[in-house]
């Protein structure tokens, strides 16, 4: 992982990185847990008006407090509207009104596409079973772009998912639109070591961006195929002392919903 320092944690670098990303999105349809982090200080820092949409049906939730899942009250008790979740995925979401789409996954592959449904325990074990789809199919399918945020661990990324809960760019750069899918797909994948995007022309994801302390030998021993590189690697910025603060104010005991 990146090297921690005595002023903010790997997770805290991730999660001030993965709200940094949604700085220009107007609307963002929020999954739980990192995405649902992410999206929340973005919205405290550098995307004060952006409208977070939750599976519920709540749209331009305000929480003081990390929700503890979608049908946490507070979602609802501080959004600007509440629809049905009928009309939130036929009209909202497949109609392709949401800019952004913001997952996390137990495994991803090299095209990012995302299980998080079962894992193989090996033989004679079995299945790991794991919270399913949800909504996170539509969203990976509809939102105009897919951000994810995960940890970087062999485990997580890997050279073949054990099932494919959501697509993200298939097995190549002309499935989304083969398969008649209406967004860009996965954009960014943000996790504790760096940020990795698709190849323009092979949609396989390059690592273009290190955390401070992370080094692409770390960024490869903790990836289940061969991860290729941009040709001129970026680092992230630390966090700010505002970042810190807003993102520690959301997770304050008392409030943290992860």
């Amino acid at each position: 992982m990146a090297t921690p320092t005595a002023t903010w944690t790997t997770d805290e670098l991730m999660e001030v990185n993965a709200a940094r990303a949604l700085a220009g999105a107007r609307t963002c349809f929020v999954g739980i847990g990192l995405p649902s982090t992410a999206a929340n200080l973005a919205r405290n820092t550098v995307n004060p008006g952006l409208v977070l949409i939750y599976e519920s049906g709540a749209i331009g939730s305000k929480p003081a407090r990390l929700p503890l899942s979608i049908g946490d009250g507070e979602l609802a008790e501080t959004a600007d509207t509440v629809v049905s979740v009928p009309e939130m995925f036929s009209y909202w979401l497949q109609a392709g009104r949401i800019d952004v789409g913001f997952l996390g996954a137990a495994q991803l592959d090299r095209y990012a596409n995302i299980n998080t449904t079962v894992i193989d325990r090996g033989p004679d074990k079995p299945e790991g079973r794991l919270p399913g789809a949800g909504g996170a199919p539509e969203i990976a399918a509809n939102c105009g772009e897919v951000l994810i945020v995960l940890r970087h661990s062999p485990r997580n990324f890997v050279g073949e998912l054990d099932f494919v809960t959501s697509v993200g760019h298939g097995s190549g750069p002309d499935d989304r639109r083969r398969l008649g899918l209406r967004g860009k797909g996965p954009t960014a994948v943000i996790t504790d070591l760096g940020v990795l995007r698709p190849d323009p022309a092979t949609a396989e994801l390059v690592l273009t961006e290190l955390h401070p302390g992370a080094t692409v030998e770390q960024v490869r021993a903790a990836t289940g195929w061969e991860l290729k590189t941009a040709d001129a690697i970026g680092t992230t910025a630390e966090p700010t002392a505002g970042e810190l603060t807003a993102l520690r104010a959301l997770k304050a005991p008392g409030k943290a919903g992860r």
